[in-house]
């Protein structure tokens, strides 16, 4: 084979390793630029369910607060009930202590 034709296919083959480095290398970036936007928007996304979680949570923690005290006071004044209907409190001793726990 001639030197010249030697020269053209090692030319040739030069330009396919370099187009096919440049391609693989190109590829390469899109992959890694892909995997870094997936993963952002999975930070970002955990990020969201976070905030709202702790939203909801202090949405509803008022709510129980509330709660305790009405639960509360109504197992007082049964309990103030129990002792009257069983005769250890009289009536205005009764009234005193209602109004006391109602007041309070």
């Amino acid at each position: 084979m001639p030197r010249a034709r030697r020269m053209v296919r090692r030319r040739r083959i030069a330009r396919a390793a370099v187009g096919t480095a440049v391609v693989a290398g190109t590829a390469g970036v899109v992959h890694h630029g892909l995997d870094k936007h997936y993963a952002n928007k999975e930070a970002e996304q955990q990020q969201d369910m976070y905030i709202q979680e702790q939203m909801e949570q202090e949405q509803y923690a008022p709510a129980t607060e509330q709660a305790a005290p009405e639960v509360d006071l109504t197992s007082k004044l049964q309990q103030l009930a129990d002792l009257h209907a069983s005769g250890v409190l009289s009536d205005e001793e009764f009234a005193a202590a209602k109004q006391k726990l109602l007041a309070g």
